[in-house]
């Protein structure tokens, strides 16, 4: 008999508090998360996230094992596709150097395209990503990843276009920050949550216009 998929909101300031709760959900579980638990849920939960990223922002449990991934990277990518923005031909300054935007340095630098760190609260660390760091440079395309979370105001960087993950309450499909985060839940579905039933899913354009 099939099952029908009821939409869950789990609250947690903790991986144990996050299991505890979990636990009580019968079924298999599609979950997207963010800060703490995206940090803790690799080593908390026994799964593997991105290399040099070490964070996971998509978790599914399945047959009552867990898996997940992290599609900020990716996100980001289709993003700046979707803007005209091609990251295999494009420098980025990336300002930053949480989750985020180690996700976003390993995606893009996967693409082809290269990277103008900037520090701001932490530094981007060292990761698979190196071999396409330049020290300086003309940057296609800027981004603050230190910016406050609900539209807080970014950091004037230097580059031809400047963009911002952070979204306020009541934000269009067409803002940048909208249209990453509607383009990493289709990651999501592609490759973790229904990977058999991708060429089901809606493209990026079509998804926006449904929103």
């Amino acid at each position: 008999m099939e099952m029908e998929a009821q939409q869950i909101y789990v609250e947690s300031s903790s991986i144990e508090d996050f299991v505890e709760k979990t636990s009580r959900i019968k079924g298999d579980v599609w979950i997207s998360c963010t800060s703490p638990l995206k940090h803790s849920a690799p080593s908390g939960l026994g799964i593997k996230s991105p290399r040099g990223v070490g964070a996971v922002n998509q978790l599914m449990r399945s047959g009552g094992s867990w898996f997940g991934t992290n599609t900020d990277g990716m996100g980001f990518v289709s993003a700046c596709r979707h803007i005209g923005v091609e990251p295999s031909v494009a420098t980025l300054r990336i300002r930053g150097g949480g989750s985020a935007a180690r996700s976003i340095a390993a995606a893009w630098s996967s693409e082809g395209g290269s990277i103008i760190p900037e520090i701001g609260r932490r530094i981007l660390s060292s990761g698979p990503w190196d071999g396409r760091i330049l020290e300086n440079g003309q940057a296609n395309l800027a981004v603050d990843l230190d910016a406050p979370p609900a539209g807080g105001e970014s950091a004037d960087l230097e580059g031809d276009l400047q963009v911002t993950v952070s979204y306020a309450e009541g934000a269009s499909n067409d803002e940048f920050a909208v249209i990453m985060l509607a383009a990493q839940h289709l990651h999501a579905w592609e490759t973790l949550f229904a990977p058999s039933r991708r060429d089901d899913l809606p493209n990026l354009t079509e998804f926006l216009s449904r929103l």
